[in-house]
């Protein structure tokens, strides 16, 4: 298997307003689509982001699209500096996200915080000083 990800899908509950908080409010790149249909793709650096009723994606997977908590994964967003993750989580909240940790230091010299989006995905935005940040 080659090393890459080539597209992350989130299950959503409502496809209609998971656009508008991925595009509207966070002004993700949404690649254009026919008005009536059922997935949503965003181009992101290096991968997509696609956007899929919770029901279908489980269907498609032959598992149960019933589940509730941690589902055991995080998405995360470096930025380039720490006033940077105050900014992006304000945005997030903005634009209908939930705010589930506060920006704080890290025990490994960062800063970070934590949204969650309207089905509760949860994104770590970050700021790593180690980290040499290319966009």
């Amino acid at each position: 298997m080659d090393p890459r990800i080539s597209i992350v899908t989130l299950g959503v509950a409502d496809l209609d307003a998971s656009v508008r908080f991925y595009r509207d409010g966070l002004e993700l790149p949404m690649q254009e689509s026919e008005d009536d249909a059922d997935i949503a793709f965003f181009e992101l650096a290096g991968t997509w982001l696609a956007l899929y009723p919770r029901t279908e994606l489980a269907d498609d997977a032959t598992v149960s699209p019933d589940g509730s908590g941690f589902d055991g994964i995080t998405l995360a967003h470096n930025v380039e500096s720490r006033e940077r993750v105050d900014s992006v989580l304000g945005d997030a909240v903005s634009a209908g996200g939930d705010l589930v940790k506060p920006a704080t230091e890290t025990e490994w010299g960062g800063y970070s915080g934590y949204f969650a989006d309207p089905d509760g995905h949860l994104w770590e935005v970050a700021w790593n000083p180690y980290w040499e940040f290319d966009g």
